[in-house]
């Protein structure tokens, strides 16, 4: 029973053994990788699988009973043999890349891999080939297209980057190191918020959250960030999620430089500014003659636009040849108003007098003490610009900072422009006070003269002496309260005065007649008003004034003389007149009659009213009888 079983198990296992064999050669034969059975000892192979017969081409019988270098695939002789060597040492050994050769002539790449182990007692190895020839192929294509694509990337003009959420930086290319100035080495120890502003570190952070969570509307936008020289630069960014598989790691995206546009545009801007800034300053200089108003208006672009602390305005008096204080903004105290500085002396004094810019960077570097009116501001940059229009000087004007200032030629150039419109300003309003000094001598001069032409009449006609001085101070004062300009008042006056002038042209004998006028005489005496037109009209600047000489004849209801003007068209100067002329006439005493009473004046302008008077003219002047005649 004993042996029976004895046989029995032994049956099984030579059954198991036999089973496992065939599982080992199904594995064997159907294995997608070559496969080499060495004897451990000889060298000598011992068994080749269907795989590496149909990769390198060789028979069954070219490889069993060979040694491995026996072989053509491995026919460096002293490789193969070190490479026996070694795998009898090893229980182990891997080559990733071992050239091999089919039959015919193809070289391929394999993976070669060997283990050692016990059959039957023997030492056997095991070789493993795999083919790796289509996948280094790949490998290689990949790793050319890398190649093209970084030298793609590191040859583009913009800049080209990767950054992880965190804000690290994982890839940069050439563009973008040349753009900031960092090496790429600086780059990659950086985060991006290190080269944020951190004025703008709050709105970046947002504007990059919405792009990591994909919300973000905006294909482009721009960024201020800070070089390694310090210095804002302006890039234009066209970003996107980075991805790792389906998850969102970061950022990639393209940046394009646009420091220089960016300047170009706040230039222009400035520049547009600027010159809307002298626009404006040339309307006001050109609306008004108030010198203060004008200075003003300079001196607040030129606190605005150069972007200084504080600016004045001195005057040089040319008589004295003294700059006086004219302006200023921007100073601590009222002592700057004080300002007298002799020409040469000061720094004000110094740029009136060589005629060029003084310009002191550090005040406190200087061995002079600063002006007494400006010592106690703090000022740390002075900038004096003189002020000359054709040749000559007219003031000028200083520049205050309370920190270091670098200027640029724009600058300056607005800085002169600015000087210039202030020269201006100041030229013309010398000019038009020494204009209206000239106008006032000239309105004197004619003013005398025809007050002379005024006497000489009244000492050819005694009879009327003292009317024409009543009734002009008269007229005037009526025709300023009916809104008449004061250019208008002088030509009343003046029109006034000379109403008679064409009895210059009436025979004594007509016009000295102690009694009634003849028909034949009335018509000689009316012609006085056309004389009057006939002597005044040539000259020029009594052309206004002779509504009264030529139309104070004339009558509301049309029939005075010598047109027989009506109403409206009778010019207002001459019906205002017309009523303080009779007024003055009826209530002096006359040689053919004595004066009337002043009660039977007014009934008399009163019953005109409406035919030969001005109803308007005459309800004003009986409201304002006493204010202007001294009488009611």
């Amino acid at each position: 029973m004993l042996l029976m079983n004895t046989q029995q198990s032994r049956v099984v296992t030579m059954q198991t053994l036999k089973n496992s064999e065939l599982r080992y050669r199904r594995l064997f034969e159907a294995a997608q990788d070559g496969i080499l059975i060495l004897n451990a000892e000889s060298g000598m192979i011992e068994d080749v699988n269907p795989f590496l017969i149909k990769m390198l081409g060789y028979s069954y019988e070219e490889f069993v009973e060979k040694k491995l270098w026996e072989v053509g695939a491995f026919r460096d002789i002293d490789a193969s043999q070190a490479a026996f060597e070694a795998l009898q040492e090893s229980q182990y050994i891997r080559y990733e890349n071992l050239p091999l050769k089919t039959k015919d002539g193809r070289l391929i790449q394999v993976e070669f891999v060997s283990n050692v182990y016990l059959v039957g007692g023997e030492k056997v190895i095991q070789c493993n080939i795999r083919d790796i020839t289509e996948h280094k192929q790949i490998i290689f294509a990949l790793q050319e297209n890398e190649k093209k694509y970084y030298d793609l990337v590191n040859q583009s003009s913009d800049g080209v980057f990767i950054i992880e959420s965190s804000g690290k930086i994982l890839t940069v290319n050439n563009a973008m190191c040349k753009e900031l100035g960092f090496s790429e080495a600086d780059f990659l120890s950086l985060s991006i918020w290190d080269i944020f502003p951190e004025q703008y570190l709050e709105q970046y952070r947002k504007k990059l959250t919405k792009i990591l969570e994909g919300n973000s509307l905006e294909t482009t936008i721009e960024y201020a960030v800070r070089g390694k020289d310090g210095k804002t630069h302006y890039v234009e960014v066209l970003s996107a999620p980075h991805y790792n598989g389906k998850d969102i790691t970061g950022f990639q995206g393209i940046a394009r430089d646009i420091t220089a546009r960016k300047r170009a545009e706040a230039r222009s801007k400035q520049q547009l500014e600027r010159l809307t800034a002298l626009s404006t300053i040339d309307r006001v200089i050109a609306a008004n003659f108030d010198l203060e108003l004008s200075l003003s208006e300079i001196l607040t672009h030129v606190i605005i636009e150069l972007g200084v602390d504080a600016a004045d305005i001195l005057i040089l008096n040319s008589n004295s040849q003294i700059l006086e204080f004219g302006v200023e903004r921007g100073f601590r105290t009222k002592a700057i108003q004080r300002a007298q500085v002799r020409m040469g002396e000061g720094y004000a004094g110094r740029a009136a007098w060589e005629r060029q810019l003084v310009r002191i960077k550090n005040l406190s570097a200087e061995p002079n003490k600063p002006e007494i009116y400006w010592a106690d501001d703090d000022f740390v940059c002075y900038y004096g610009v003189p002020l000359t229009t054709k040749g000559q000087v007219k003031g000028v004007l200083e520049v205050f900072q309370r920190s270091m200032l670098e200027p640029d030629v724009d600058w300056f150039d607005f800085l002169y422009a600015l000087g210039r419109q202030a020269a201006i300003a100041i030229e013309n309003v010398t000019l038009f006070d020494s204009l209206q000094r000239s106008n006032s001598e000239i309105t004197l001069a004619y003013d005398a003269t025809i007050e002379g032409w005024s006497r000489a009449l009244d000492l050819r006609d005694k009879e009327t002496e003292g009317h024409t001085q009543r009734v002009t101070q008269i007229t005037v004062k009526l025709a300023h309260g009916f809104g008449l300009r004061q250019e208008e008042l002088v030509q009343v006056r003046w029109g006034s005065l000379l109403h008679d002038i064409g009895k210059m042209g009436i025979p004594d004998g007509i016009l000295h007649k102690p009694g009634p006028l003849t028909d034949e005489e009335w018509v000689a005496m009316r012609q006085h008003p056309t004389f009057a037109y006939e002597m005044l009209a040539p000259i020029r600047y009594l052309r206004l004034a002779l509504e009264i000489p030529y139309c104070h004849h004339e009558k509301w209801d049309g029939s005075g003389y010598p047109q027989g003007l009506k109403a409206d068209q009778i010019p207002l100067a001459a019906r205002i007149f017309a009523v303080v002329d009779v007024w003055d006439a009826l209530s002096s005493d006359r040689p053919y009659r004595a004066a009337w009473p002043e009660g039977k004046v007014r009934e008399h302008i009163r019953t005109s009213s409406g035919t030969h008077f001005d109803p308007q003219v005459v309800d004003v002047f009986m409201q304002y009888l006493y204010l202007l005649t001294g009488h009611w």
